[in-house]
């Protein structure tokens, strides 16, 4: 392989990732709505890529599970029905219970960050009503984001990334009413508590108790 064919490669790769993560973007923020046709020549103009980038996101994206591929009619934003986001909330339930009982005896958490953060979204939206709700869910990200890393499981904060930013779980709090959204805020200063305690079952319970409240503050704008 000459110098030149793999400077073009390493080209084509930094243009996958960028049309990638910008794409993907796009769908979780709902700037690209479910059912919509993703056409690969509209998309590489938008993002300022040639088309082979534009095919290789598309790849990632399918491969992901944000968009599918319809032989002979294109590549479609994935449509989430009620049932989908049943089994993504059932996978939470399992899954952050767990790493947040991990976090809570790994000595490794940084209880001050999360309490910083839980402070802040209670700033964001006073009385549980949401001033920013892209800020909001942004902090929760980390929030959580922040806990599973502290589980000293390389893989469950990925596996949890991909199950839980889906279009329809993203920016979920502009679905709760306020009482839902202070009582979610309430959790997290309990979890600050529970990992400050370094108690994995009180972790654990309440960690629970806040992915099941979610998915029942969530399901009432998602019913058919």
């Amino acid at each position: 392989m000459s110098d030149r064919t793999g400077l073009r490669e390493a080209d084509n790769g930094h243009a996958a990732d960028h049309a990638y993560r910008l794409i993907r973007d796009q769908i979780l923020s709902g700037q690209r709505s479910a059912g919509e046709w993703l056409r690969e020549g509209e998309l590489a103009e938008s993002v300022g890529v040639s088309r082979t980038p534009v095919r290789e996101a598309l790849r990632r994206l399918t491969a992901e599970g944000l968009v599918r591929h319809e032989r002979n009619r294109g590549v479609q934003v994935q449509a989430w029905s009620i049932h989908d986001l049943d089994e993504i909330f059932g996978l939470r339930s399992v899954l952050e219970p767990w790493g947040c009982r991990l976090a809570a005896v790994t000595g490794t958490v940084d209880v001050a960050a999360l309490d910083a953060l839980a402070h802040r979204m209670d700033e964001v939206a006073p009385g549980g009503r949401p001033t920013d709700v892209d800020e909001l869910t942004e902090l929760n990200n980390q929030f959580h984001r922040t806990i599973l890393e502290a589980s000293d499981n390389s893989r469950l904060a990925g596996v949890v990334s991909s199950v839980i930013q889906m279009p329809l779980v993203w920016r979920t709090f502009s679905h709760y009413s306020p009482e839902a959204l202070r009582r979610s805020l309430a959790h997290h200063h309990e979890l600050v508590a529970a990992l400050t305690a370094a108690d994995p079952d009180w972790a654990e319970s309440v960690m629970r108790s806040h992915v099941r409240a979610a998915w029942h503050s969530i399901r009432p704008g998602h019913d058919m």
